[in-house]
């Protein structure tokens, strides 16, 4: 059995609604393209029934379907960092399990990588989530687009995008333990592209990024590829110690001028608790780079493989043997 063409990386957490509907349609449409594919199904922690469901599509298509699992929840991101380990595939394809990223939609990227470029990003056209999500959603790619302009990205939240394996290769040798996948393929690609693709709403279940998901999800971006906030903070607290010393020299002149006020207080108790939340706000952006150092100057695990179904690549033949390795593995 030789290497597959194409490799799918699709991180799974709490989907049981859908894992029916995913490897059908899934499945159908990776045939229809006539070439050799395997598919990576983590299991990022689920509680529901999720873990069975993923057994019993490995033993339905065990030379096209491998399942990792975690021992608990580590993330979208991180799961996918797992299946970059373990792909055979030349081209990369990741997507989310709750299909709102069609997956016949595939062949498009599979073609384009194809056409020379080594990633492939993508943007969803006619999005259906709801009112709040696609405001956000607005907001925060307007806001990455000024704080990183080297990241040419219309839509950084959509998931489903083709990488080659070298590219692939190099972003799973970083070990980082907060990353943004999207972000970091642009670092490292030598000519990506973007194309638009359709979007449906969830086949079933509830999303698992809520308001708080979404904003970590966010400064993991920011933080990991760019010193911007930094930057603003030190141009603004050099913009305000120049008023202050404006301001301070002003009410020298005027106590020379006019004599001892009393008038003003409460305008000087607003300027000062301004301040302080300026302050405050920035003693919290300077946490967040911090934080992030200290995670990876701890080298701890960014995850725990409980347990990998697989089917060995080199099969001798009339043997149909299973490979579980059930001890854990950590990265």
């Amino acid at each position: 059995m030789s290497s597959p063409y194409i490799s799918i990386v699709i991180p799974v957490h709490n989907e049981q609604e859908v894992l029916e509907q995913l490897y059908s349609r899934l499945t159908a449409a990776i045939d229809a393209l006539g070439k050799s594919y395997e598919i990576i199904l983590i299991n990022d922690g689920s509680t529901d029934h999720s873990a069975r469901i993923l057994k019993t599509l490995h033993e339905r298509r065990p030379h096209h379907i491998r399942v990792i699992e975690f021992n608990g929840n580590f993330g979208q991101h991180m799961a996918i960092m797992a299946g970059f380990e373990h792909v055979r595939g030349e081209i990369v394809i990741t997507m989310d399990a709750d299909l709102q990223n069609p997956p016949e939609e595939m062949g498009k990227l599979v073609a384009t990588i194809e056409a020379g470029h080594d990633v492939v990003n993508t943007y969803r056209e006619n999005r259906q989530d709801s009112w709040w999500r696609l405001q956000v959603s607005k907001w925060h790619n307007q806001l990455r687009a000024w704080m990183v302009p080297k990241l040419v990205m219309r839509d950084e939240g959509c998931m489903l995008r083709a990488y080659r394996r070298h590219v692939v290769d190099l972003m799973a040798s970083t070990g980082e333990s907060s990353t943004f996948i999207s972000a970091l393929a642009l670092t490292y690609a030598a000519n990506p592209t973007e194309v638009g693709i359709a979007h449906a709403e969830r086949a079933a279940g509830t999303s698992n990024y809520n308001f708080y998901k979404l904003l970590r999800y966010n400064f993991d971006l920011i933080t990991g590829f760019s010193v911007f906030p930094l930057q603003l903070f030190t141009m603004l607290g050099m913009l305000i110690s120049f008023c202050s010393f404006a301001f301070v020299v002003f009410l020298m002149i005027r106590r020379i001028m006019i004599g001892p006020e009393v008038e003003g207080v409460f305008t000087l108790f607003a300027i000062m608790f301004f301040l302080i939340g300026i302050v405050l706000f920035g003693l919290g952006m300077v946490g967040e780079y911090t934080g992030r150092i200290y995670q990876e100057v701890r080298k701890r695990p960014r995850f725990v493989v409980k347990n990998i179904l697989d089917k060995p690549i080199d099969i001798q033949p009339n043997k149909d043997v299973y490979e579980v390795r059930s001890s854990q593995t950590i990265s």
